[in-house]
């Protein structure tokens, strides 16, 4: 058995130090966390009592007698899945992030997370991190990083399309760099324009301001739109800008309404496109195209303590992070 140290949320909202123990099956893999990233998600858990974080990256320090594939020392990742079933349709397709059956963040294995000094995994659901890429970058791209490389990566884009972001923030910074980096035109949809340089240098084309407006004056119609924000868009500013058989991507975790005008969908055969974190081959191939292409998360670093989590909890959630929390183990 082994017992770790793990950082829970709580009713009130409070983090709480607490501790974990686990056996170490056959085919699983301790992990000893050096960081963890922060996700939006993360604020939906805060107030249940369940261990935080999904984001992490770590060194192996021991591996179950069935491992074959990392060893000890290999750095290592994982997100927000963890396990499936192995063997329905939606897993044997490369669909398992789909499977009836899914271990997903907060609603399975809820005694642990990247909040915490160890991890103990399944073998399949964790991923080698490139040597290229630092492990306080890695962190953010085991969810954030996965979840806008699954568009781009599972849905059609090809490197002719003009890809829409809307937001300059957690997701957005990292979708831009990825779309940019993949060969297509990316068109950068923000309030203001405060994030303007930032976004051209992370490999945007265009930089549209929203507030006030009542039209987008964009050079050529969005193929596909990411909508990385929290709040929903205002629909008659964007729909109008869509190409004819275009698709949009809400990406944020929300229990509110999906609410959009139903005549342009229909007119102009526009597609609203689910979209979950990436399946593992293409979550591999993630990590693989950023390590390759230099693509990394902008961070900001804590102490993952009970007090460094809570000032990056809080300033997550003021909207004034930039553009991804990353824990660091003490």
């Amino acid at each position: 058995m082994v017992e770790f140290t793990v950082f829970k949320g709580s009713k009130e909202g409070k983090i709480v130090k607490g501790r974990t123990v686990r056996e170490l099956g056959y085919n699983d893999v301790l992990i000893k966390v050096t960081h963890s990233g922060l996700c939006g998600t993360d604020e939906h858990f805060k107030h249940c009592d369940m261990v935080l974080g999904h984001e992490g990256t770590g060194v192996v320090e021991d591996t179950g007698a069935s491992v074959k594939n990392v060893r000890k020392g290999d750095v290592v990742g994982w997100g927000y899945q963890n396990n499936s079933c192995g063997h329905c349709k939606q897993c044997l397709t490369g669909h398992e992030t789909l499977c009836p059956e899914r271990q997903m963040y907060g609603y399975a294995n809820t005694d642990q997370g990247s909040f915490a000094s160890h991890a103990i995994w399944n073998e399949d659901f964790i991923y080698k991190v490139p040597t290229s890429i630092a492990p306080e970058h890695a962190a953010p791209l085991m969810c954030g990083g996965a979840t806008v490389f699954n568009v781009l990566h599972s849905f059609t884009v090809k490197p002719t399309h003009r890809v829409g972001i809307i937001g300059v923030g957690g997701l957005g910074h990292l979708a831009i760099q990825f779309a940019a980096k993949m060969g297509c035109e990316v068109v950068v949809f923000s309030q203001t324009d405060s994030k303007k340089a930032e976004a051209i240098s992370l490999g945007a084309t265009e930089f549209i301001t929203t507030k006030g407006e009542t039209s987008l004056p964009i050079s050529a119609p969005i193929d596909h739109l990411l909508v990385t924000t929290s709040q929903l868009p205002d629909w008659k500013l964007f729909l109008p800008v869509m190409a004819p058989g275009g698709a949009i991507y809400p990406l944020s975790v929300s229990n509110d309404d999906f609410k959009i005008p139903y005549m342009p969908i229909l007119a102009n055969e526009l597609k609203i496109q689910g979209s979950l974190v990436a399946a593992r081959q293409v979550h591999r191939e993630m990590l693989e195209f950023a390590g390759k292409h230099g693509i990394k998360p902008i961070v900001e670093t804590f102490p993952m303590t009970v007090e460094g989590i809570e000032e990056s909890m809080s300033r997550l959630a003021e909207g004034k992070m930039r553009y991804r929390g990353v824990l660091v183990a003490q």
